[in-house]
């Protein structure tokens, strides 16, 4: 395989633009090559989108299917028409804005992220890949290249509760995740509906290894590692897989005060002991697995009732597929000796939004490297312990993933926060990645 010179793609974007075009924030060593995505924009895109779902903390609550969320995505499709694309809803309520490319014959390049948040959540999760990824498509519009490709944006619905949208494009959107309930108080049947998509048609959605030529997602780190060490871009390995158990404990509810200490099958003792167990079986050997509790409530809920049933959750996320399952298992052995010392009994249900293991592909990584040396930009290898759009995508797709950074490594809350210029320099590097991608770097 012959690799294009990024350096190359430059050259052929200043000859069709006939000049260099300039941004007005300070640019790095070697970043004045080809043209430029606009700074300010992004940032005040960025601002604007948080405005809907807003929360008094200053962050979002914009869950998927909500009010919040159609609001954005309007705004969204307003923004991406504005850069010349032709607007669209799948069946799986995805945003896709194409524009198309000098050669029919060719599969389309897509690149996006999602604007759906979690509860009480930040304002760059998400949007700084998709703001970036229409500023790309933006550039190419203004400055009049064409690319030999169709371009095509995508912003993936309901990321944050299970990867709805890139699990429609693989063909993996299951009648048990269609009927689960979602934050928004809907099922993803009924928000999938509410956001103009069709989920009788979900057929219509996939798309099969070949017809993509390429994924790239822009993504805030969510993490400490590019802020703490001062590198400017993320360059991902791998996308972890994630498996999400629901954990139900039956006990006995009976009179807190005339049940003996010793005659009790006390529920949310048996959870205390469980969430504990966890913690040890994730932490008993190296490695970068992790193992949460995220939920728990007591029935009936009153403080002079013992507690005979306990809602709570299991969440596992490793790179290995097997090391996830390894986990489980030990955690289920632990489950069930707590349950003879207690009387109780733990159920677990495996939910239908399993994230499978994903690697980048490795010349896509190299063209994010080189796009970042060519801008003067550090960059960094790592894994993302996160789960992503992209994991999915990187099952029918060669796929590649760029980080920027998240200020003190903070996510998933209102104070997560990315710069201007970390942002402008993601998609800078996002740009000229996918135009060296365009011009034959996995041919």
């Amino acid at each position: 395989m012959v690799r294009i010179s990024i350096r190359a793609v430059y050259v052929a974007c200043a000859a069709m633009l006939g000049t260099m075009a300039t941004s007005a924030r300070a640019q790095p060593a070697g970043a004045s090559d080809g043209p430029r995505v606009d700074a300010d924009r992004v940032e005040a895109r960025i601002l604007s989108l948080s405005e809907f779902g807003r929360n008094p903390e200053g962050g979002v609550s914009r869950v998927a299917f909500s009010e919040a969320d159609i609001e954005g995505r309007a705004y969204v499709m307003s923004l991406m028409r504005e850069a010349g694309l032709e607007v669209r809803v799948d069946p799986a309520g995805n945003i896709i804005g194409r524009r198309e490319g000098t050669d029919a014959s060719l599969p389309p390049i897509l690149f996006g992220s999602h604007i759906d948040s979690v509860p009480f959540g930040g304002n760059y999760d998400g949007d700084v890949g998709v703001i970036a990824a229409i500023e790309c498509a933006q550039v190419l519009h203004e400055h009049g290249i064409q690319t030999r490709h169709p371009m095509e944006v995508v912003v993936f619905s309901d990321e944050e509760s299970g990867l709805t949208g890139s699990r429609a494009l693989v063909g993996e959107l299951g009648e048990g995740a269609l009927s689960e309930r979602t934050h928004s108080g809907l099922t993803r049947r009924e928000g999938i509906r509410a956001i103009g998509g069709d989920p009788d048609r979900l057929a219509e959605v996939k798309r099969a290894p070949g017809q993509i030529a390429a994924f790239m997602e822009l993504h805030i780190e969510q993490g400490g590692s590019l802020d703490k060490a001062g590198v400017d871009i993320g360059v991902v390995e791998g996308i972890v897989g994630i498996e999400w158990w629901d954990v139900t404990i039956e006990g006995t509810a009976n009179h807190a005060g005339t049940t003996p200490m010793g005659s009790r099958n006390d529920a949310l003792l048996a959870a205390a002991r469980y969430v504990q167990a966890v913690n040890e079986e994730v932490t008993s050997e190296p490695g970068r697995q992790v193992g949460t509790v995220g939920q728990i409530s007591a029935d009936p809920g009153a403080h002079n009732v013992i507690p005979g049933r306990v809602h709570t959750s299991l969440e596992i996320r490793d790179l290995s597929r097997e090391v996830i399952w390894s986990l489980f298992e030990r955690i289920e052995a632990r489950a069930a000796a707590i349950a003879e010392e207690t009387g109780t009994t733990f159920t677990f249900t495996l939910l239908d939004v399993s994230s499978i293991p994903a690697t980048m592909n490795e010349v896509v990584r190299s063209v994010i490297s080189d796009a970042a040396d060519a801008l003067g930009l550090s960059w960094l290898s790592m894994p993302s312990g996160a789960g992503h759009d992209a994991q999915d995508m990187a099952r029918i797709a060669p796929t590649g993933m760029l980080f920027v950074p998240s200020r003190d490594g903070i996510s998933h809350s209102p104070r997560e926060f990315t710069t201007k210029d970390d942002m402008a320099n993601g998609a800078e590097v996002l740009l000229r990645s996918l135009l060296a991608i365009d011009a034959g770097a996995l041919e």
